[in-house]
């Protein structure tokens, strides 16, 4: 299965919408193409929604957390949002709650991202 990446900019935030397999195969391209959004549209707020990922190895890991390195050094932030329960798992067991925002929904992602 391949990745299907979608977004939008709403109130100075990138909506990044993920459905797929997020793996070796998908991880370059994502970044690529955070990266490229950040910089054409001068953004460095990202609410990363991951409701239709359906798999995610440790390259998705990595997209994750170097976009969440690269918004800090922006002075933004990065909220996951969305979480399928497989996934979950593997964030919680790798620690990444610990250090990257996960919240419920998109709208519970708004609710607590500082729109400037």
């Amino acid at each position: 299965m391949s990745l299907s990446f979608d977004y939008e900019i709403k109130q100075d935030i990138l909506v990044i919408r993920l459905d797929g397999e997020l793996d070796h195969h998908t991880a370059d391209e994502v970044r690529v193409n955070i990266t490229d959004l950040i910089e054409q549209h001068k953004l460095n707020n990202i609410v990363m929604n991951l409701e239709k990922l359906s798999f995610m190895d440790s390259s998705g890991f990595g997209v994750i957390l170097g976009r969440y390195k690269h918004l800090k050094s922006l002075n933004g932030e990065l909220i996951i949002c969305s979480v399928p329960t497989s996934i979950q798992r593997l964030f919680d067991m790798s620690g990444l709650f610990k250090i990257v925002r996960i919240e419920a929904t998109e709208d519970d992602a708004f609710s607590c991202m500082e729109v400037r």
